[in-house]
């Protein structure tokens, strides 16, 4: 088990955003997380990076507790994410950006830097050579020289991608990556996504475009008002009589088959 989070609990005043959230993601798994808009998605992935504390409950990743942690140690240890809204160093160039996620990796220090040292070209070469495989995953290898903000909307999202992988991440927390993307761009994300969970990464999945989340997800979490109210394979989800009342409100079976097609 990569992930794991027992009765995962966060509070804001009277407000219970998370309410004991049990959940599991394995190596190589897709997990989608849906749910109606305000449901806690992302305050789930706040708790998971250490953005937001927690209230109550723990964290485990790889069997170690990790409750508590600061986000770059979270990074560092082999998560990382995207985020709903685009959030690239927009006035930086492609390969800038994916130098900026390169950080939590480095080991070298300033006199390293300044004197040239063996260890500070030995980082250099696999920080080159980790931003070129990324770039070249998510079919970016001729747009590094290009500022990010100038980049197609769709394109910002796979870089956003690309930087996330150039972390080193074991898990993948992408929030709505398909968010503005036409359908020939959703296409390209489902086999992205197939690809990554088929080299061994687990993600973590929340989106709004069931077409996606229904052809790629090994497994749907859904979660309404903070609570999880069903777990299973996407087949059972999407038959499943409570999600349908809360995604949709009652009635909503027949308009559940169509955003499904």
């Amino acid at each position: 088990m990569l992930l794991e989070t027992k009765k995962l609990t966060k509070r804001f005043g009277g407000i219970v955003a998370n309410a004991q959230i049990d959940f599991h993601i394995d190596c190589g798994e897709i997990v989608a997380m849906i749910g109606p808009n305000g449901s806690g998605k992302t305050t789930f992935y706040n708790l998971i990076t250490g953005i937001t504390p927690s209230t109550e409950g723990s964290i485990f990743f790889e069997g170690r507790e990790i409750t508590g942690w600061k986000p770059s140690q979270i990074t560092r240890l082999g998560i990382c994410r995207t985020f709903q809204n685009i959030r690239l160093f927009s006035e930086m160039s492609v390969w800038d950006n994916l130098m900026v996620a390169r950080h939590c990796r480095g080991t070298t220090g300033i006199l390293d830097s300044l004197f040239l040292t063996s260890r500070k070209r030995s980082e250099d070469k696999k920080n080159r050579e980790r931003a070129e495989y990324c770039l070249e995953y998510v079919g970016l290898s001729d747009r590094l020289g290009h500022k990010a903000g100038n980049l197609p909307y769709g394109m910002q999202r796979k870089l956003e991608i690309a930087r996330a992988l150039a972390s080193e991440p074991k898990l993948l927390l992408l929030d709505e990556p398909a968010a503005g993307m036409n359908p020939t761009e959703q296409e390209e994300l489902m086999g992205m996504l197939i690809k990554l969970s088929r080299d061994g990464y687990a993600i973590l999945l929340i989106e709004h475009a069931m077409r996606l989340v229904m052809g790629v997800a090994d497994r749907v979490v859904v979660l309404d008002s903070g609570k999880k109210i069903a777990e299973g394979t996407p087949e059972d989800v999407q038959c499943d009589a409570a999600v349908i009342e809360a995604y949709l409100g009652k009635g909503g079976a027949k308009a559940w088959n169509h955003c499904l097609r």
